[in-house]
């Protein structure tokens, strides 16, 4: 992990992002003193997301209304 002062850090600020997105990660420091991390951003990954879309997928064949209609499960809802 590369340390970068943050004078540096602000003027050369697009530079750094696009090494951070190639997976680079920066301690940013003030006077020498560590006050931030730049580090690239991990997001939900496709698999995650597909798993996510099968449970629910799974969870509606297993779980069904009979019959009830969703503005009824809304009145009832309010009942309470």
């Amino acid at each position: 992990m590369e340390s970068i002062g943050s004078y540096e850090a602000k003027t050369h600020l697009p530079r750094l992002l696009e090494r951070v997105k190639a997976g680079e990660t920066f301690t940013i420091t003030k006077h020498g003193v560590p006050v931030a991390m730049l580090i690239p951003v991990s997001g939900p990954r496709k698999e995650d997301i597909v798993e996510a879309i099968d449970q629910l997928k799974v969870f509606q064949r297993e779980h069904q209304l009979n019959g009830l209609s969703i503005r009824e499960m809304i009145e009832e809802g309010r009942r309470f």
